[in-house]
């Protein structure tokens, strides 16, 4: 957690807010209650909030959950952010949508099954999940080293 606090940290130093690339492509489809597991400083759900969505996120960073708290509610954005330990996904409630950009990658494969399931259950019939893993390769966080890893293995032309 202490990586992610002083990324955090930066970012809002820096006022760093872009959406990543699997934020971008899924904010279109984002309607009606959304819930955003492992929102970090809730760029997203921020991006959801302005274009009328009832955003719900979650984050385990005591500093991103601040920053969140401070900016939805400076905005008057519909916002409910809380810290969370989203190892087993123990929340109540049903949503239109629910997002994990960014946070399964860093269990084990039993907890990641779980939430799965969880996060399956979190969705009102006919709405939307979306969620990204890594499927094969090192741990995420062998990405950070020298000797750049890539996560997702590329096959060969024969």
């Amino acid at each position: 957690m202490d990586f992610f606090d002083k990324q955090f940290t930066r970012q809002v130093v820096e006022h760093d807010f872009a959406l990543n690339p699997f934020e971008q492509a899924v904010l279109p489809f984002l309607l009606g209650d959304v819930i955003d597991l492992g929102c970090g400083l809730g760029n997203l759900a921020v991006a959801a909030a302005m274009k009328g969505c009832c955003v719900t996120a979650l984050d385990a960073s005591p500093t991103a959950i601040a920053h969140l708290v401070r900016r939805a509610a400076d905005e008057k954005l519909r916002i409910t952010a809380r810290e969370a330990d989203l190892r087993s996904l123990d929340i109540p409630g049903e949503f239109d949508c629910a997002v994990a950009i960014g946070l399964l990658m860093f269990f084990p494969r039993e907890v990641v099954q779980a939430g799965l399931a969880r996060i399956r259950d979190l969705v009102r019939s006919r709405g939307l999940t979306a969620v990204n893993v890594l499927i094969e390769g090192p741990p995420f966080m062998e990405v950070f080293r020298p000797v750049r890893l890539l996560p997702i293995s590329r096959k060969r032309a024969a």
